[in-house]
């Protein structure tokens, strides 16, 4: 398991949205192994104050992980880190 360095909205690099920094930040976190298949996500406001971000921009940036397959959602209960079952096969592979 590597260790992803901490967010940091000022970090050089291409000029993107917030949300899609954050999504990228949590995918590499999910890629390093800090969040395993099947685990659950902090909830959207503990994502939005551990970010320093908006409550939309944790919302878009958890839609954007779902569009890629990282993450499902179940409704009443949360998010979840995707097991390779759920993933889209382009994605597991």
């Amino acid at each position: 398991m590597s260790v992803v360095p901490p967010y940091d909205p000022d970090a050089p690099g291409p000029a993107m949205y917030v949300y899609a920094r954050v999504a990228d930040h949590i995918a590499a976190r999910i890629a390093a192994g800090e969040l395993v298949p099947g685990s659950r996500l902090p909830g959207e406001r503990d994502l939005a104050a551990e970010y320093g971000v908006a409550l939309g921009t944790t919302r878009r940036a958890i839609e954007e992980l779902r569009d890629r397959g990282l993450v499902v959602t179940l409704p009443a209960k949360g998010t979840y880190v995707a097991r390779p079952e759920d993933m889209p096969s382009q994605v597991a592979e």
